[in-house]
């Protein structure tokens, strides 16, 4: 059986397992809405697993901070992180935040 949540239901979820603070709500946001994309796109439903999205997510606030934890002269430009894996950019775009998927 599977059930259909919204937004605050998937916010509230990261909540409940004590990991509120692993995104922001920019963050959360977009991840969702790829979450939803993914869904539509594919004819599948995937399955919340709040713990497996923490693990294989993580977000930056800009390039610098993505780069610091990479590799500057690997990911010189943010066209870079896009070839090398799934890069969900936030709301508002002038933030430069952005989710990618861990590699």
């Amino acid at each position: 059986m599977k059930q259909s949540i919204n937004f605050y239901q998937f916010e509230r979820a990261f909540k409940d397992m004590d990991r509120g603070n692993q995104f922001s709500y920019d963050g959360l946001k977009a991840l969702f809405e790829w979450f939803e994309q993914l869904d539509e796109d594919s004819g599948t439903e995937t399955e919340l697993d709040v713990i497996a999205i923490c693990c294989e997510f993580a977000e930056y606030e800009n390039l610098q901070e993505f780069q610091e934890a990479y590799s500057k002269e690997a990911y010189p430009t943010m066209e870079d992180v896009e070839y090398a894996t799934t890069v969900i950019h936030t709301e508002p775009a002038e933030n430069n935040a952005f989710v990618i998927y861990q590699f």
